[in-house]
């Protein structure tokens, strides 16, 4: 006895007696430590604490304790929680494992009561029910799965994001959310929990159940059991589509804007060549090509009013014609409205700019008794057309000039380069331009996602070199007319036959086709179309080219981005040494073509 006694007091657990009537007759350290106080022996019953309470706050008065029910019914209650209030105010939750003694006659001696702190497990319960909470809440995909990749649980947030219920998924492999081309990046990731390596945060692509892909967060932790191997992984899946869709988008912006700020400045370059080589004196220049910038700005104004998506031609004709001339009321204009796509507006106003100039210099607008009218349609029969009239009247002898002028140029230029024409004839009343455009059926934007790198300068060629390029016939694709105007002016004053230009890709397969040329330079985007189909024609004859453009290298055609490159703005010496170089056959389009596809093929 003296030994048991011993042995229970060196318990760390806290255990007491009690006779049969339920006084307590021993108890040992930890049970004293539990209680918080040393109850007499002998007169205190069945249970040592200072007060008792149910799980749910209510008092719990001794004498229905489970240590009494226990002696009283004569059967062991267990399985049951109470709460011990100690004298100084603290509560431990405690199950209580009662047990009745008997003696050798198989009377009822007293019982024996083992107290068990649950305090912690406690704790561990609310800490689990806690992170349930959390994990039901998030607002991210929280998903576990083994190490051979099955599923074995799945969040709300996941259903979300994804579209499958939980009930379809756990038990399902992990592959089934994931795109087959990325399924060996899973493989690897199993493979390194495996391991026990750490798996860094990144980012990937996932499917959801109606197989849009998503753009994701994805944060990889190992999952362990209690003697810590791994046994599994947790996922925290952050849809971030959105966030990509923004940056993508902002990048966009930003890469269209360097292209248009770099074709403006082009544009603007092409002005001032073209307005110097047909000046008479240093004023005219100033003049026409002040003009011509203001020209431009107005159109500008306009694209930006319409959020770069297009302009009314009313408020063209408004901004190129009406506005600020002492003469408007001599200017009629009539016309359905018509929201022009931003190349066709800015090209439109240029062409009204130099039409308005010629009128208040030399015709119905430069005499009192002049009369303007502006007339358009929409014509819709094959395709969409824009039927443009500039009709002058009350200005007597109008003869046809003897030789072409920047403007009239321009406008001829301009409209052939868009696969459109000018019919201009001078009258006895006055000058009458009719033009005819096509129309695109939606205004489409670029598509290129480019950062763009500062290129080399080639070095200036030597004038002996430029021999070699007399003779030589150069395609030209190029949709800015004024661009297009330049280049050809400079490589036909080097002696070049200059093919084109062509402003739209049908054109230029058409001419890509007939051949008879021997290089070519290719902007790298005609109304917001890439020209991939136009590098790969010229490839598959072998004819060398360059391509011309305000964005970088990563906005050329995959395949071709380490071909020349003319970075639009550009001088005369960095556009003749592309020419030269190309001729002479440096720099040729490097990159793996795909087969020719069959006509009639999808």
């Amino acid at each position: 006895m003296i030994a048991s006694t011993d042995l229970l007091k060196a318990l760390p657990v806290a255990v007491y007696t009690t006779d049969a009537e339920g006084r307590i007759t021993f108890y040992n350290e930890a049970a004293a430590a539990f209680w918080g106080r040393r109850p007499e022996l002998g007169t205190s019953y069945w249970c040592g604490s200072w007060q008792l309470y149910l799980p749910d706050g209510q008092r719990l008065p001794h004498d229905q304790c489970p240590m009494a029910t226990t002696l009283r019914e004569r059967r062991e209650v267990r399985g049951v929680e109470a709460v011990a209030e100690r004298p100084d105010g603290t509560r431990v939750p405690f199950m209580p494992y009662p047990t009745l003694l008997w003696d050798e006659q198989g009377e009822l001696t007293g019982a024996i009561n083992l107290l068990v702190d649950i305090s912690g497990s406690k704790h561990a319960q609310l800490e689990l029910t806690r992170l349930a909470s959390i994990v039901s809440s998030s607002d991210d995909a929280i998903i576990s799965k083994t190490l051979e990749g099955r599923i074995t649980s799945w969040n709300a947030a996941a259903t979300r994001i994804f579209g499958y219920e939980a009930d379809e998924m756990i038990g399902q492999s992990i592959m089934r959310i994931i795109p087959p081309e990325l399924r060996q990046q899973e493989v690897e990731i199993l493979a390194k929990l495996q391991r026990g390596e750490r798996i860094e945060h990144f980012d990937t692509v996932r499917m959801a159940k109606d197989g849009r892909r998503l753009d994701l967060s994805l944060t990889v932790s190992p999952l362990r059991d209690s003697t810590g191997t791994v046994i599994g992984a947790s996922k925290v899946a952050r849809d971030v589509t959105e966030r990509k869709r923004s940056e993508e988008l902002q990048r966009l912006l930003f890469d269209e804007l360097n292209h248009r700020v770099k074709n403006t400045l082009a544009t603007i370059q092409a002005i001032a060549s073209q307005s110097l080589l047909r000046s008479a004196t240093p004023a005219d220049f100033v003049t026409s090509f002040n003009g011509r910038v203001q020209a431009l700005g107005r159109a500008h104004d306009l694209l930006v009013q319409g959020q770069m998506k297009g302009a009314d031609i009313t408020e063209i004709v408004r901004e190129q014609v009406v506005l600020g001339s002492p003469d408007r009321a001599r200017v009629s204009c009539s016309g359905p409205f018509l929201l022009l796509g931003s190349q066709v507006a800015m090209q439109l106003g240029l062409i009204l700019h130099e039409l308005a100039t010629n009128a208040r210099k030399y015709g119905a607008l430069s005499v009192p008794t002049g009369w303007l009218s502006i007339s358009w349609t929409v014509e819709t029969s094959a395709e969409r057309r824009l039927l443009f009239q500039w009709k002058e009247s009350g200005v007597a002898g109008v003869g046809a000039p003897s030789s072409h002028g920047f403007g009239t140029m321009l406008i001829e230029r301009t409209l052939k380069g868009s696969g459109g024409e000018a019919v201009i004839r001078y009258g006895e009343d006055g000058v009458i331009c009719q033009i005819n455009l096509p129309l695109p059926e939606q205004q489409e934007h670029s598509v290129f996602f480019a950062v763009p790198k500062d290129e080399a300068a080639p070095k200036p060629v030597e004038p002996k070199k430029i021999q070699s390029l007399r003779g030589r016939r150069i395609l030209l694709v190029e949709d800015e007319p004024l661009v297009a105007m330049d280049i050809e002016s400079q490589l036909e004053a080097l002696g070049c036959e200059i093919v084109g230009p062509a402003g739209t890709l049908e054109r230029a397969m058409q001419l890509i086709a007939a051949g008879g040329f021997d290089a070519a330079l290719l902007d790298a985007n005609l109304a917001g179309r890439p020209v991939h189909e136009l590098a790969e024609a010229l490839t598959r004859k072998g004819i060398p080219f360059s391509f011309a453009t305000g964005y970088g290298r990563e906005a050329l055609p995959l395949g071709f981005r380490e071909a020349a490159l003319l970075s639009k703005p550009f001088g005369p010496n960095q556009l003749v040494a592309v020419v030269k170089a190309l001729l002479d056959g440096q720099n040729l389009p490097l990159g793996d073509l795909p087969p020719l596809r069959a006509a009639n093929s999808v």
